[in-house]
């Protein structure tokens, strides 16, 4: 198959801006009044997150890469990516409800209707290329884990 690395790159760029703007609505709280909160033993390193994201959104970008190579106007396609913008737009309003307002229940509700849309947006990455599908099971996983760390600060504080 054939790289077109205008797409690629294209992709790369929308996610990873996401995750930079998603970054800078987190910096302003995480060393601030993120160290105030009671949080679960389970809780990871700081330091932790900015790795695990960027490889998360790379990851994104391949995907929606694979579904966008196989053509816009393919039946199927252009609803799916809309579907993948959802979710990457409620990932990145996460950071800003959760750390941006210091609001972690907004954060909780976000997430919530994130794992929904990203579900979805799997099953029909899914019928259109598999391995792009595959590529979003870390993120899933990932996600799953910082809602149940969202629960955990929600429920101490």
């Amino acid at each position: 198959m054939k790289i077109n690395w205008k797409k690629l790159v294209a992709a790369i760029i929308i996610c990873q801006g996401t995750g930079l703007l998603a970054g800078l609505a987190t910096a302003s709280s995480v060393s601030s009044w993120y160290t105030t909160l009671d949080k679960p033993g389970f809780t990871p390193p700081n330091w932790l997150f900015a790795p695990v994201w960027t490889t998360l959104y790379f990851l994104m970008a391949i995907a929606a890469y694979l579904i966008w190579q196989k053509g816009i106007k393919t039946h199927g396609i252009k609803n799916a990516l809309l579907v993948f913008l959802l979710q990457l737009l409620l990932n990145g309003l996460w950071s800003i409800f959760f750390f941006g307002l210091r609001s972690p229940i907004l954060g909780l509700i976000d997430i919530l209707a994130l794992i929904i849309v990203l579900i979805l947006t799997i099953v029909k990455f899914y019928k259109i290329h598999k391995v792009a599908a595959y590529l979003l099971v870390p993120y899933l996983v990932w996600v799953l884990y910082a809602t149940a760390l969202n629960v955990a600060i929600v429920v101490l504080n």
